[in-house]
């Protein structure tokens, strides 16, 4: 009995004081108040069941990234090279050379590493190049199948490179990157982005060509199914670069191309923001089924959570063609967590296609890629102005480093 009274007294976070039962009624009744989520073998536990980014908060810092360079990291898909950025000049300060079309810049689960993922776009040569976070310099290049974009599983024991040319979920070392085992997604065109319950169960990963989301039960290591997503009856109308999604109008979408996807701080709702369809999806994770939309923009792709954990940043990449041209109707829309409305929208002045990236620590700035202007955009996350760097060739998955929180589930920064 007191061994199982001092579990609840540390599962509640109390001191143990074994001197009576007015304690453990306390301490049960402590326990019984506070959500407790079941979490897979070895993924670290959840410290506040509403709000899974709780440990993303400003300056949360995994003790492990002191002495780190604070930089923004920008992968150039057409000129094969990362953009280095010193975020307090807005000054790009060296250019990194690594593989071939290089995606998105990835930090390790252990925050150890920023991984390079060059997926030499359907060639054989797939790299990842590693950048040490201490000096901002890149290491020998590992070869690596088709890796368009990299996470980790939650108990950090797997890389899982995103084989998106190969329908293929590739589970590997997360130091070596030898490969364990692989999960082929057969139904799924366009693998490319994912993440994760707040249990560590499951995963889900949107299916660009396919206009669906795949479910991947992280345990069993086998595909759940599969959800075609509904398409609104309208979409927005690309017009000019003053567009503005209150006011524009819309013309009619007929297929999906689902982009970045991001669980809800409580981790019950998964939002999918879709390019061809302007907007977000909402998915119940567990039941796995679409349960709303939220429109925000033209072509929005990168999802992005405010520091607090209540706002979700939407980056809009103003154009419905993987190759865009520049000066688009770009935007970022910002949507209210707790009402799903969008409370806030920000242009672009002249037009731009914002893409991906992070919120900056402190929570004052969303850094993101300009996909078809050759840009870095640094939106002030109050006010919306835009500060602009100039960038090599086809900027993609930028990340902002150091980031808080524990560990890194990967892609641009997905921390808890």
């Amino acid at each position: 009995m007191k061994s199982n009274l001092k579990r609840v007294f540390l599962a509640a976070g109390l001191a143990w004081m074994p001197v009576g039962v007015t304690y453990a009624v306390a301490a049960e009744t402590a326990a019984a108040s506070k959500p407790v989520v079941q979490t897979v073998l070895g993924m670290p536990e959840v410290r506040d069941a509403a709000n899974l980014y709780s440990e993303t908060r400003t300056d949360h810092f995994n003790p492990v990234v002191k002495g780190d360079l604070e930089r923004i990291y920008v992968p150039n898909l057409r000129s094969n090279n990362v953009s280095v950025i010193d975020p307090k000049t807005l000054k790009v300060v060296d250019t990194l050379k690594v593989g071939k079309a290089p995606q998105h810049v990835v930090p390790s689960w252990d925050l150890r590493t920023l991984w390079v993922a060059n997926n030499a776009e359907r060639a054989k040569s797939g790299s990842l190049t590693p950048i040490d976070p201490r000096t901002a310099k890149a290491g020998k290049a590992i070869s690596v199948d088709d890796p368009y974009n990299l996470y980790f599983t939650p108990d950090g024991r797997s890389a899982i490179v995103v084989a998106e040319a190969r329908r293929r979920l590739d589970f590997r070392d997360p130091k070596t990157m030898a490969l364990q085992y692989a999960i082929k997604v057969p139904q799924c065109g366009g693998i490319n982005h994912g993440d994760f319950s707040m249990d560590g169960r499951y995963a889900i990963f949107t299916c660009e060509f396919g206009g669906s989301v795949a479910k991947i039960d992280l345990l069993e290591k086998k595909v759940l199914g599969y959800l075609k997503l509904a398409l609104p009856s309208t979409r927005f109308k690309v017009s000019s670069s003053t567009f503005n999604p209150l006011e524009t109008e819309i013309c009619t979408s007929k297929k999906g191309m689902p982009q970045d996807i991001r669980i809800s701080p409580d981790g019950k709702l998964f939002y999918v923001a879709d390019m061809e369809a302007d907007g977000v999806h909402l998915i119940d994770g567990e039941s796995f089924k679409e349960v709303g939309f939220v429109a925000t923009g033209v072509a929005a792709h990168g999802l992005y959570p405010s520091r607090d954990g209540k706002l979700l940043y939407v980056a809009n990449r103003g154009s419905h063609d993987i190759h865009g041209k520049p000066k688009g109707p770009g935007s970022v829309a910002v949507l209210d967590f707790a009402s799903n409305k969008v409370v806030a929208q920000w242009l672009v002045p002249g037009g731009g296609s914002p893409d991906m990236g992070n919120v900056s620590n402190d929570g004052k700035w969303l850094w993101l890629s300009g996909r078809f202007d050759d840009t870095v955009y640094r939106f002030d996350t109050q006010s919306g102005k835009v500060d602009k760097v100039a960038v090599g060739g086809e900027p993609h998955g930028l990340v902002v480093w150091p980031l808080p929180g524990r560990y890194s589930l990967g892609h641009t920064g997905n921390m808890r």
